[in-house]
């Protein structure tokens, strides 16, 4: 699995460099729409190298559950899988992403043509105020808003730690939260540079419905996607996939209580 890893990240970043060089020049002019169709081109690309290189298998369910127009995808975050495997199947996007990702040379040019929505963390209520202008901006163009509702990646099987913005963005936009359950920590790990054999699963759970109480809705939002992203976990482990520690540790809490 080292010397799959290796050959995964070569390919990986040489063919991302290669494309974001090339492309810059010709995508870029050619406006939002173009980019964004190259961005899911490159995700799924990237997806089927990384099955054919590492061996895992991908599986992504419950695609009827995206509605046609705008909503919130919120997404359970456990490695840099999810943010490429995301691209092919949400038609119109808009990630909610760290400022400081828009400084890097290139890849920053594209998210900002593509229209993607910075957050300065360090704004605190200023920062949400201006994640929540850029958003209804994004939902008039009858895009799909997605977050990471725990800010950043946490290890499969750690302590969820949601966010309250995404309850602010579902209050304000009154459109439905998409939750998305995964296990992407079991075969990618974070902080990791070898991954893992097994299957990353994928889920878009059924949306949570607009006007609810925001507390409510949030509440919902994290009992949905850590009791199903709980059960992919034990999916795994029936399978026999090697589990990291993290994540072994808390299939045996689960099949202990």
């Amino acid at each position: 699995m080292l010397i799959r890893s290796l050959v995964f990240y070569t390919l990986f970043y040489l063919g991302t460099f290669t494309a974001l060089v090339l492309g810059t020049p010709i995508v870029l002019p050619l406006g939002s729409r173009a980019v964004m169709a190259v961005a899911r081109a490159w995700g799924a690309s990237v997806m089927a190298v990384h099955r054919a290189v590492i061996g895992a298998r991908h599986d992504v369910k419950g695609l009827h559950n995206i509605p046609d127009g705008p909503c919130i995808i919120a997404a359970k975050h456990q490695s840099a899988w999810e943010t490429m495997a995301l691209l092919p199947f949400v038609p119109n996007f808009a990630f909610i992403l760290k400022r400081e990702l828009m400084w890097i040379p290139l890849f920053g040019w594209w998210a900002a043509r593509a229209g993607m929505i910075p957050v300065d963390r360090g704004k605190g209520s200023q920062a949400l105020a201006g994640m929540t202008e850029a958003a209804k901006k994004a939902m008039a163009e009858g895009r799909q808003i997605i977050i990471f509702p725990e800010g950043t990646r946490r290890e499969a099987g750690a302590e969820p730690r949601y966010k309250y913005g995404v309850a602010h963005l579902y209050r304000d936009l009154g459109v439905p939260i998409v939750p998305v359950a995964l296990n992407s920590g079991v075969v990618w790990p974070r902080r990791s540079f070898v991954q893992r054999r097994g299957t990353v699963t994928m889920e878009f759970l059924p949306p949570i419905p607009p006007g609810l109480d925001p507390r409510e809705a949030f509440d919902r939002l994290q009992a949905v996607t850590e009791a199903e992203s709980d059960r992919l976990l034990l999916v795994s482990a029936a399978a026999g996939d090697d589990l990291p520690p993290l994540a072994a540790a808390r299939v045996a809490a689960l099949r202990g209580a």
